[in-house]
């Protein structure tokens, strides 16, 4: 039987069993809740075709739309030849037509923060990036692979493989133990050859280090704090995603130790890109994009004399950390 003939004869419990890839898809698809009892024929009769048209599936079609993705799931390797090594914005135009005239090359293992005003159009840009525009966005900006430009196949190739977002709320809606969402995503992404055991443990270990309270393998991800939960991804994204690219916007509110979580990612040799108003991370990244009006006014290489302020900067950091600490514990602030 092959796997069309699958999806088609068997309910969706048997087929998340045997292939845990159809999770993901249909996590980002908004089809999760579908019931595991039913075959996809039968759960599709009670939605509208209007919603499954929204998410590009049609009830027939359902069956190929599969096959393609797990096929896609089951090539990935961040080993293989077509390795990602870097990328270039290509600058387009700001909110007024002006044009940006940039052109910045931003290769593994590099950080890059991304400053300016609220409203300023900073999640604009990584908007951009997590599509890889091609000049069809507002902005008109274009995104190169590997120096590159990419066509419409190509784009579509790299869809859900390229990029690794982290949004400031991080949300669980599967009611399983972080030992047992881990041992799923390393399955997902690994291949059947790893040590899973060892994966999850690290990548537990890692969680642990950057969360400000600890908890355990067998606590449901669905009762994990904010922190927490920002904490489990990017260990999951440094150890176990194969997204070379990580998009995170305002880190500084994740309630993690931010400094220690973009090195982490970064020393994974991926291209970390984030958003922030905290100069700590802005100043510690290798360069910053300045955002004005909607457009990229400059970019700026962090001078050594900035990274010489880095220190001063932490100290009146650990001051603020300590007085929130204080608060939290019951304290009056007399002094500091």
């Amino acid at each position: 039987m092959d796997f069309k003939e699958f999806v088609q004869t068997h309910t969706i419990g048997e087929i998340k069993k045997a292939y845990p890839q159809v999770i993901d898809y249909l996590d980002n698809t908004g089809l999760w809740n579908l019931p595991d009892n039913l075959t996809f024929a039968k759960a599709f009769e009670d939605i509208d075709e209007e919603d499954l048209w929204q998410v590009g599936i049609k009830g027939d079609n359902i069956a190929d739309e599969l096959t393609k993705f797990i096929a896609a799931m089951q090539d990935i390797d961040v080993h293989d030849e077509n390795k990602i090594e870097n990328i270039t914005i290509l600058g387009g135009v700001n909110k007024q037509g002006e044009a940006e005239n940039i052109k910045l090359l931003i290769n593994t293992g590099e950080i890059i923060s991304i400053v300016g005003p609220t409203g300023s159009g900073k999640s604009r840009l990584l908007a951009d990036i997590e599509c890889l525009a091609q000049a069809d966005t507002p902005t008109k900006r274009t995104i190169l692979i590997n120096r590159k430009e990419l066509d419409d196949e190509a784009r579509f190739n790299f869809d859900g493989k390229l990029v690794a977002q982290l949004s400031q709320n991080m949300n669980f809606i599967m009611d399983v133990s972080v030992e047992d969402f881990l041992t799923m995503h390393a399955k997902v992404r690994m291949g059947r050859n790893c040590d899973f055991a060892e994966v999850v443990n690290r990548c537990f270990a890692m969680a642990n280090e950057l969360a400000g309270e600890k908890f355990t393998l067998d606590t449901k991800v669905t009762q994990l704090s904010g922190g927490q939960s920002r904490a489990l991804m990017i260990a999951d994204v440094a150890c176990i995603s194969s997204s070379p690219i990580v998009l995170i916007d305002e880190i500084e509110n994740a309630g993690i130790d931010r400094q220690q979580a973009v090195k982490v990612l970064a020393k994974s040799e991926k291209i970390v890109i984030m958003s922030t108003h905290d100069p700590l991370l802005a100043l510690s990244a290798d360069k910053r994009i300045v955002i004005k009006n909607g457009g990229i006014a400059k970019i700026i290489e962090t001078t050594q004399q900035e990274r010489d302020c880095i220190d001063q900067i932490r100290k009146l950091d650990n001051i603020l950390l300590d007085i929130r600490r204080r608060l939290r514990m019951g304290e009056l602030i007399e002094n500091i």
